[in-house]
């Protein structure tokens, strides 16, 4: 069953890419202490992720973070690397923090996998952002179609905040 309002976010190891490559993270740590705004997409770099949901996030980050978020972070099953080459195409400085799930353990820890096998890209996540408080999801918005992305939308969040 996918994760839903109520329940905490599970601890599983993700990955960021750091000055001196990529480093562990536990999703508890980079997810699980204050308010947290967390995104979803199905790939870095892919049109809709690339150029519609990260965009929003980027440009809504401040508005975002007015209304008590601590930190806004976007997860994709991609690997560290990808997802450092994706925050510095996007320029999103520190209005974002890219998290890798390479192995989709977080994005099936939470049931939110999209297997995408037959399209030759594997598994891969959902759409779908979540307001995380100290831990616990607050809400969850999923969009129903992975080219979709309106209730994932930063304006979404704005409107849950």
């Amino acid at each position: 069953m996918a994760i839903s309002v109520g329940d905490r976010i599970p601890d599983v190891t993700l990955r960021t890419m750091t000055n001196d490559g990529p480093a562990a993270i536990g999703s508890e740590e980079a997810l699980g202490k204050g308010k947290v705004v967390l995104f979803a997409v199905p790939g870095a770099f892919t049109p809709t992720c690339h150029m519609n949901h990260l965009p929003g996030f980027i440009a809504q980050a401040g508005a975002i973070k007015a209304k008590g978020v601590d930190t806004i972070a976007v997860v994709a099953v991609n690997d560290p690397f990808v997802m450092g080459a994706w925050a510095k195409a996007s320029e999103a400085g520190d209005a974002v923090t890219f998290l890798a799930d390479g192995s989709a353990a977080f994005t099936k820890a939470v049931d939110m996998a999209l297997d995408l096998a037959s399209r030759g890209l594997g598994t891969r996540s959902l759409r779908y952002a979540m307001i995380v408080d100290d831990g616990k999801v607050s809400w969850i918005g999923v969009d129903d179609v992975p080219s979709n992305a309106t209730a994932s939308s930063a304006d979404a969040i704005l409107a849950a905040l």
